[in-house]
C-alpha cells in the first residue's frame, strides 16, 4: 500500500495545485485584451520589419561578393 501511495502521491498534488490555479485564474477584460493584442501585433510588425531590412542589405552585398 505505501508504494502505490508514494506513485499515486504527485499525480495527486499536481491536480490540487492545478485546481487551485484554476480557481484563482480570470480571463482578461476587454481592454486588458486588447492591449495585449495590441503589444504583440506591433511586435510582429518591428520583426518583421527588421528581417526584412536584414534581407534588403545582405541581397546586394551577397551579389557583390559571389559575382
Amino acid at each position: 500500500m505505501d508504494g502505490f501511495q508514494q506513485i499515486i502521491s504527485p499525480f495527486s498534488n499536481f491536480m490540487i495545485e492545478s485546481y487551485r490555479l484554476l480557481r484563482r485564474c480570470t480571463k482578461p477584460d476587454r481592454r486588458e485584451f486588447l492591449k495585449t493584442a495590441g503589444a504583440t501585433a506591433v511586435g510582429f510588425l518591428v520583426m518583421g520589419f527588421i528581417g526584412f531590412f536584414v534581407r534588403l542589405i545582405h541581397i546586394p552585398i551577397n551579389n557583390i561578393l559571389l559575382s
